[in-house]
C-alpha cells in the first residue's frame, strides 16, 4: 500500500464526522474544541483490508468500530470457537475468508492489518507473527501478559517499521485530551496527585460471561488455546472466562487499571511511575478463579522535563457493593481539580488569597488579650482588612458530542497511521509503559512488597 496516496481534508461535513464530533464544547458558550481525528473523507479507491484474529466480545466492538471507517473492508476472521466463525459469516458476509489458524490469515496478500483480539496471552506471540508478516497491527491491551513480552513487540515494531497501535481507546477520547489541554496550561496549578478508579457490580462485569451450550472439544480448539500456557483438560469455562485465570489474562489490573495508566499517561506526557505498591484480594467472585478482584494500588511518579512529581491511587474492585460502578479520574492540583468521567468532565479552580488570615483553629485563640491586640494591629498594618482564605470557581463542564465515540477516534488514529504516517501515541512503548505497571499491581500485591519500575527504561528495578 502506498503511503501518502490520498489527501485528507480537516472538515467537518463526512458522516463519519458528524456521528464522532459533533458540536463538543466546555460550557462556557467556547466554540467545538479542535481535539477529535474523525473529520475525514477516504476516497474509494482508498482501501485498507482488515483480518480479526480473536472474534470474541472485543473482536465484535473492535471489528464493527473500524468497519466504520470510511475505506476499511472486512477480509477474513479467525476464531478457535466454531461458533464464533459461523457468527463472523452471519455478521460480515458468508464470503469472508474464515480460519482456526491465525497464520493462514497472516499468509493472505490481500490484508492489510489485523486487530488482535485473542487472550492476553496470546498477544505477543500474534503481534510479532503479524508485523513480519508485513501486517499493520492494532493490538487490544494490555499490550502483553507478562512485562518482559513487551522488548520484542518494540523491537519487530521498529525492525518492520509496520504501525503497532495498542486498543485503549483513552489515548483518544475527547474528554482525556481536553483535560491535557487544561493540565498544560496550568489551569489547576501543580498537580499534586490522581484519583483513579473502575468498580463494577454485576457478573458480566465481573467477567462471567456466557457459555454455548455446544462447547466442546469439537467446537473449540482447546489446545490451540492453551498456546504456551500450562496443559490443563478441556475446560469451556476457562475459554470463555479466560480474564479471570492468571494463566491467560492479566485480571483486573492489566485490563482496567491500563486503561486508567493511558488516562494518565496522555493527560500528563509521564512514562510512567517508578514505584508500585499494591494491596489486592479475591472477596466476592469465588467460582475457581485466581485472579483478584479488588486491587488498591498507590503509585510514585517522579519528577521528569514534562511534569513535577505526583503520585497515583488507584482501585478496581469488581465486587462493588455500593451498586454505583463507574470509571473515573479525578486531577487534583494546587489550583483546581478536573473530575472525568469517561467521555466527560467537570472542572473547577480555586484561588487563595495572599493574606493569611486569623482565628478560628488557629494560635492566635491561644494569645493573651494583650498579645491579641498587638497582633491584630501588626496585621492590619500589614495585611489591611483582608481576612484570608479562598475562593472557588464556577464549576465548568466539557461533554462529548451526543453519539461520541472514543474507540472510533481511536481506529481513525489507527488507518491515518496506516495512509499518512501519521503519528501513533499509544504505540508499542507507550503500551509497556502503560501495561507495565498495571501488571506490576499483581507482581507486587503477590510479593506484598513495592514493586520498582525505570519507566525510561522500561525493565524492573531493584
Amino acid at each position: 500500500m502506498q503511503k501518502n496516496r490520498r489527501q485528507f481534508i480537516q472538515k467537518m461535513g463526512a458522516s463519519v464526522a458528524s456521528m464522532a464530533v459533533g458540536s463538543a464544547a466546555i460550557a462556557s458558550n467556547k466554540p467545538a474544541p479542535e481535539i477529535l481525528h474523525s473529520s475525514i473523507r477516504v476516497s474509494a479507491n482508498d482501501k485498507i483490508r482488515i483480518g480479526l484474529i480473536g472474534a470474541g466480545i472485543i473482536g465484535h466492538f473492535d471489528t464493527d468500530t473500524a468497519l466504520r471507517v470510511p475505506g476499511v473492508e472486512m477480509v477474513a476472521a479467525c476464531d478457535l470457537y466454531t461458533g464464533r466463525i459461523e457468527a463472523a459469516k452471519e455478521k460480515w458476509g458468508k464470503d469472508i475468508f474464515t480460519t482456526r489458524d491465525y497464520r493462514e490469515l497472516l499468509n493472505r496478500k490481500d490484508i492489510d492489518a489485523v486487530l488482535i483480539c485473542t487472550p492476553d496471552h496470546w498477544h505477543q506471540r500474534i503481534a510479532i507473527d503479524a508485523m513480519k508478516a508485513g501486517k499493520h497491527v492494532y493490538c487490544e491491551k494490555p499490550m502483553v501478559q507478562k512485562i518482559e513480552q513487551g522488548y520484542g513487540i518494540i523491537e519487530t515494531q521498529k525492525q518492520t517499521g509496520k504501525v503497532f497501535q495498542v486498543g485503549s481507546q483513552r489515548a483518544s477520547a475527547a474528554a482525556i485530551l481536553e483535560a491535557k489541554k487544561l493540565v498544560k496550561a496550568g489551569t489547576i496549578g501543580e498537580l499534586t496527585f490522581v484519583e483513579a478508579f473502575c468498580d463494577r457490580t454485576d457478573s458480566r462485569g465481573a467477567w462471567q460471561y456466557s457459555i454455548p451450550r455446544d462447547a466442546s472439544p469439537e467446537t473449540i480448539d482447546f489446545n490451540a488455546f492453551l498456546g504456551n500456557a500450562p496443559k490443563v483438560p478441556f475446560d469451556p469455562i476457562r475459554f470463555f472466562r479466560w480474564r479471570n485465570y492468571s494463566d491467560y489474562g492479566t485480571g483486573a489490573a492489566g485490563d482496567l487499571i491500563v486503561h486508567l495508566l493511558t488516562g494518565i499517561h496522555v493527560i500528563t506526557d509521564s512514562m510512567g511511575p517508578n514505584k508500585i505498591f499494591s494491596l489486592a484480594d479475591l472477596k466476592m467472585w469465588k467460582d475457581g478463579r485466581d485472579a483478584y478482584d479488588v486491587v488498591n494500588a498507590l503509585m510514585q511518579y517522579p519528577k521528569t522535563s514534562q511534569h513535577n512529581a505526583f503520585h497515583v491511587s488507584t482501585r478496581v474492585n469488581l465486587a462493588d457493593g455500593e451498586g454505583k460502578g463507574g470509571f473515573g479520574i479525578k486531577l487534583v492540583g494546587t489550583e483546581g481539580v478536573i473530575d472525568i468521567g469517561w467521555n466527560e468532565f467537570t472542572y473547577r479552580t480555586l484561588k487563595r488569597k495572599s493574606a493569611p488570615g486569623y482565628g478560628g483553629y488557629d494560635s492566635f485563640e491561644s494569645f493573651s488579650e494583650k498579645g491579641k491586640a498587638e497582633y491584630k494591629k501588626w496585621y492590619a498594618a500589614t495585611y489591611g482588612d483582608d481576612m484570608g482564605g479562598y475562593t472557588i470557581g464556577e464549576e465548568k463542564r466539557f461533554d462529548s458530542p451526543k453519539g461520541y465515540d472514543d474507540r472510533l477516534d481511536h481506529m481513525i488514529v489507527f488507518f491515518n497511521a496506516i495512509r499518512t504516517g501519521s503519528a501513533i501515541v499509544e504505540d508499542a512503548s507507550f503500551g509497556l509503559r502503560a501495561a507495565a505497571p498495571s501488571i506490576a499491581c499483581n507482581l507486587s500485591a503477590k510479593l506484598q512488597r513495592p514493586i520498582g519500575w525505570d519507566p525510561v527504561g522500561m525493565k524492573l528495578v531493584g
